[in-house]
């Protein structure tokens, strides 16, 4: 909030509310700051600069014989069948709440998991502006992450620290700006379901990473936590710390991205025949059509489909597919 610069008319960045929001205090923040706008006491004519009305989340709530709402943590489950105290009941799908007797208390997620695994569960569910069915046992797949992280970067046994100063291979540090560039555009778009599934893809491979060369070298593990902190701060400050920060990751800049390493070196090409993709082959990006051709009609499959017989017309699409017709 407030100016950014010089002759910029301040107001709130971002405004993040659900759609029934829109007929009661969104309504009277905009009624009132125009008020101020008519009066000449603001610059700006609407007091936020971007809306984004977020999706509900949703939870199975249950009916009894007579349709009323039973409590949803004391239905049982059996071959696909629900039953309440020995009754059955039908379920369904509706908004997290008292009325429906369905809502999660946040505190027994706090206690089961940690204040990380939940919000990492929340953001991962879906598009942030999808209603998204909740599945309390589908949070342990968050809880797993983050256990998997700390394996990477921290020894289970002694506490100590296994980040290395080893020099990472090319191809992890290619990963690691592709991810630093997919995180931040997420971001940006609020995306948090694509941007920790990213995160997810880097430290699967930095867990191999981790077991040849006993540790993960410190300019990926360093940052990754950053790429980490906003969706998971606690774990993700923790982690820096054993790295041995004095000060606090809030304090880091984020990463960014070079331009340079988000190049590919090679591009991996579908061959086709008569329409049906038959091969695939893996040439430099900047390889000429004469390489291509060269590389699709040596592929052993390729070859077998032809039989011998010379291909009536081959078509390179650069970067994109070879199409052969026989």
């Amino acid at each position: 909030m407030g100016p950014q610069s010089p002759g910029d008319p301040g107001g709130v960045d971002l405004y993040v509310g659900g759609v029934e929001h829109a007929v009661l205090h969104l309504l009277y923040a905009r009624f009132w700051h125009k008020v101020l706008f008519d009066l000449g006491y603001v610059s700006s004519l609407e007091p936020f600069r971007r809306l984004f009305n977020q999706g509900y989340i949703l939870a199975a709530a249950f009916k009894d014989e007579r349709g009323i709402y039973v409590d949803a943590f004391a239905v049982e489950e059996r071959d696909g069948a629900f039953s309440y105290e020995g009754r059955p009941v039908t379920r369904e799908w509706g908004k997290m709440g008292k009325s429906l007797k369905n809502a999660v208390s946040p505190d027994e997620m706090y206690e089961a998991y940690g204040a990380d695994t939940l919000r990492l569960y929340e953001m991962q569910m879906g598009p942030l502006d999808a209603s998204r069915p909740w599945e309390t046992r589908d949070v342990i797949g968050m809880y797993r992450f983050l256990q998997r992280v700390w394996r990477n970067l921290v020894d289970e046994d002694t506490g100590a620290s296994r980040v290395i100063d080893d020099k990472p291979a090319d191809e992890v540090v290619r990963l690691l700006h592709k991810t630093i560039d997919g995180v931040r555009t997420d971001m940006e778009a609020m995306r948090f379901n694509t941007a920790i599934a990213k995160l997810i893809e880097l430290n699967n491979h930095l867990t191999s990473v981790a077991s040849k060369l006993g540790g993960t070298p410190r300019a990926i593990a360093e940052p990754f936590v950053l790429l980490l902190a906003p969706l998971a701060p606690h774990v993700a400050e923790e982690l820096w710390a054993s790295f041995g920060a004095t000060a606090s990751l809030a304090e880091a800049p984020f990463p960014t991205a070079d331009p340079a390493l988000l190049v590919e070196d090679t591009v991996e090409l579908p061959v086709s025949i008569n329409g049906k993709v038959r091969a695939r082959i893996t040439v430099a990006s900047d390889a000429d059509e004469a390489t291509v051709r060269a590389a699709a009609l040596a592929e052993p499959n390729v070859l077998a489909h032809l039989g011998g017989s010379a291909p009536k017309k081959l078509i390179v699409v650069a970067g994109r597919m070879v199409n052969i017709v026989m």
